[in-house]
């Protein structure tokens, strides 16, 4: 017989085996004379602070008096060399799931990325890191596996109701990944991880028949009678197919401008515009474990912040426990920061992106770049507000709030550098009071959090597209272009890892009805 518990945990409990017998006895209501559990599956497991007493639930399949069956999961894909082919422009994750289920469903992926394989890449960002040079073809968003390589590698999503979550997961553990991310509530492998993980995903592609092209970029796209034919690569070499999935993220300005001088239509989009703040973890611990020091057996802490002010959304964004402020331009003369923690999320460290939205109204026009446009004139100040190198502008947060030049700075993760400025200065007026309401607000539900200590980075720009490449909604194609998929965050369709391997899965499934 099998059954379906919850049950609840201290932190040094999670991995007593007999600990967990007991209690799945208990929540059986029989007394363990009377019943012999032979085994259990933890389905999921998150962390529940709300209380002084910080617990774990687990949700649990009970096996009682019959032995449990373990599955083995295997994926034989087929050998896809002379299939019809597909052209996938990006191999960020809705890339790769895009190549992994056109294989599953009989077509030849063949994917077309502008940056340079994991290996090389390493190289391109130790110079951004160390140098402040950026290569504009490869960085942390350019590359095998694009820009979910090299930034943390969460999976946690709400996007539940647009495929199948488990899927994507399992085809993360297939490659390597732990498989703890296939129970966890927040799931996360960390960038330290990721690379070998994403390295094996291609290998998967190539040994089943389909292709990767790196440092090959799409510079044109061939149109005939309203039908794809094709594309054109570094400006020379042509390939041809009927079906092409744009998966180049929201990164890829070039491709946007792209589209609107072959006048194919896009759309200014709403996105979010802030700061990254950083903290030294152990506030962050302290104030949502409710300890002077936090125990061995939990996780780094972390936070969801949101407040309305006014009519505008002022929200926490990416949040990475034990992490580091990286910096992720893609273009010269811009500063452009993100943050990713480490698979064991043991740097001193708790950032996050702390943004303010930024509609359509406040751009004014209509040109479908302008918050493109937008999005990019403050990465500009940014740059020159830091001196040059990727030096990024910063101000200790009170400070910021009163108005006030920050003496010095505290100790923070950014490699590059930070420069104490006025934030004012850089960020939108709407954003910048924006931010200020919000802050003080956010300290009275986190305690610690409004302090001198933690640190204001700038800027957090893209935490998502700006613009938006329509389609259609049953069909995933293009409203004036057929064969083309605009997909997941660089055509306004996800964000975030999980979200955008299930737009991939479902553009190559869409491909597999059209044909």
């Amino acid at each position: 017989m099998q059954k379906d518990i919850e049950i609840t945990l201290l932190p040094h409990q999670v991995e007593q085996t007999e600990v967990i017998k007991a209690k799945l006895a208990e929540g059986l209501k029989i007394p363990e004379t009377r019943v012999k559990v032979k085994g259990y599956e933890i389905l999921k497991r998150s962390i529940d602070a709300r209380s002084r007493k910080v617990i774990f639930r687990l949700q649990v399949r009970v096996f009682i008096d019959e032995m449990p069956i373990t599955e083995i999961h295997v994926v034989n894909y087929q050998n896809v060399s002379d299939a019809k082919p597909v052209l996938i422009i990006g191999a960020g994750p809705a890339g790769l799931f895009a190549a992994l289920q056109c294989i599953e469903n009989g077509l030849k992926p063949i994917i077309i990325e502008r940056g340079k394989d994991v290996k090389q890449r390493r190289r391109d960002l130790a110079a951004i890191n160390k140098q402040g040079l950026v290569n504009t073809e490869s960085n942390y968003c350019y590359g095998e596996g694009g820009a979910g390589t090299y930034s943390d590698g969460k999976l946690y999503t709400r996007s539940n109701k647009r495929g199948d979550i488990n899927k994507v997961l399992q085809v993360f553990v297939d490659h390597g990944a732990e498989a703890d991310i296939m129970i966890d509530a927040r799931p996360h492998i960390g960038t330290n991880k990721l690379p070998h993980i994403i390295t094996s995903i291609k290998d998967t592609i190539l040994n089943a028949g389909g292709a990767v092209m790196f440092d090959s970029q799409m510079t044109n796209i061939i149109t005939e009678f309203g039908r794809v034919k094709g594309i054109e690569i570094n400006f020379e070499d042509k390939l041809f197919a009927d079906h092409i999935i744009l998966a180049t993220g929201h990164s890829a300005r070039d491709v946007y401008e792209l589209l609107n001088s072959k006048n194919i239509l896009i759309e200014a989009k709403p996105f979010a515009l802030g700061v990254r703040i950083e903290h030294p973890q152990e506030i962050i611990d302290s104030a949502q474990y409710h300890c002077d020091i936090r125990s061995e057996f939990l996780p780094p802490a972390y936070y969801s912040l949101v407040e309305q002010v006014g009519t505008r959304g002022v929200f926490s964004f990416c949040m990475c426990p034990g992490g580091i402020i990286a910096p992720c331009a893609t273009g010269e003369n811009e500063i452009v920061v993100n943050g990713w923690s480490p698979s064991k999320r043991n740097n001193p460290f708790a950032n996050s992106g702390t943004v303010v939205q930024v509609t359509l109204n406040d751009v004014q026009g209509y040109d479908p770049l302008r918050m493109l446009n937008f999005q990019s004139e403050v990465e500009k100040l940014a740059f020159e507000a830091g001196g040059g190198n990727l030096v990024a502008p910063a101000q200790r947060m009170i400070d910021f709030v009163n108005n006030k030049l920050s003496i010095d700075l505290p100790k923070n993760s950014y490699l590059p550098g930070t420069k104490s400025v006025m934030l004012d200065n850089i960020l939108p007026e709407f954003v910048s009071q924006s931010l200020k309401s919000a802050l003080p607000l956010f300290g009275k539900k986190i305690r610690g959090y409004y302090t001198n200590e933690a640190i204001l980075v700038g800027v957090e720009s893209r935490t998502s597209s700006p613009v938006r490449i329509p389609r259609d909604k049953e069909t995933f194609q293009h409203p004036q272009i057929k064969g083309l998929y605009p997909c997941a965050e660089g055509a306004g369709y996800a964000g975030g890892i999980v979200s955008a391997a299930i737009d991939g899965i479902n553009c190559a499934n869409a491909i597999l009805n059209a044909s």
